[in-house]
């Protein structure tokens, strides 16, 4: 049985119908190698930080694990993970580990308060899931914000910047495409947040107004 009643995606509180890391989004969003970055933080954080707390809820229950302290704990197992993807990134790219350390650090944080916590709380207590129901849906939830952020940043970043960038190179990322300044009119207004806050409103009002319909009966 999974322990998300709502869709990852389409339900009120998925990351884009209830805007749960709106944040995130908006900032990752600005370049397509930002994007990446944080997209793969968030199936590693989120994935392993569930795993980690779910294998330890089931072995040290009856043993010892602290009841008023389990949000701390998995806040502090996100953090945690959180780092390690970040140290392997700045062993790879020490440039591009820089350039996205804040964003890379928010994740443990969004993880947090993401409310897979108390599914796995809740579930765990009736004792209607395992361990592989909690990562799926924990994963579930990573990729709806991962997706989208991906998703956002390639209609972004070329109107804003006529580019597509990566990850890498001694310059922290490097363009994979380059548009030519005919070919995409540079709208210098969706580089700022507040550019991409606009964005994203439009792009959430045409979603809330169709919702209903492309999703009839699945709410």
């Amino acid at each position: 049985m999974s322990i998300n009643r709502q869709h990852s995606f389409w339900g009120p509180l998925s990351p884009f119908g209830g805007l749960t890391g709106a944040g995130l989004l908006i900032m990752a969003s600005a370049r397509l190698s930002w994007a990446v970055a944080v997209a793969v933080s968030l199936f590693w954080v989120y994935g392993l930080t569930t795993l980690t707390f779910a294998f330890l809820l089931s072995a040290l229950e009856k043993k010892f694990f602290p009841i008023a302290g389990r949000v701390i704990l998995y806040t502090c197992i996100a953090a945690f993970f959180g780092s390690v993807y970040l140290l392997m990134f700045w062993l790879v790219c020490p440039f591009a580990a820089f350039e996205n350390f804040l964003l890379l650090m928010l994740v443990p944080l969004f993880c947090a308060s993401s409310g897979i916590i108390d599914q796995i709380l809740i579930q765990h207590k009736k004792a209607q899931s395992d361990i592989f129901d909690y990562v799926t849906d924990a994963l579930s939830q990573a990729a709806s914000l991962a997706g989208l952020i991906v998703a956002f940043s390639v209609l972004r970043e070329p109107f804003a910047y006529c580019s597509l960038s990566f990850p890498g190179s001694y310059q922290g990322m490097f363009t994979i495409m380059y548009f030519k300044a005919g070919t995409f009119f540079p709208i210098g207004i969706l580089a700022p947040s507040a550019g991409a806050l606009l964005l994203l409103g439009f792009i959430i009002s045409l979603y809330q107004s169709n919702k209903a319909k492309i999703f009839s009966g699945r709410i």
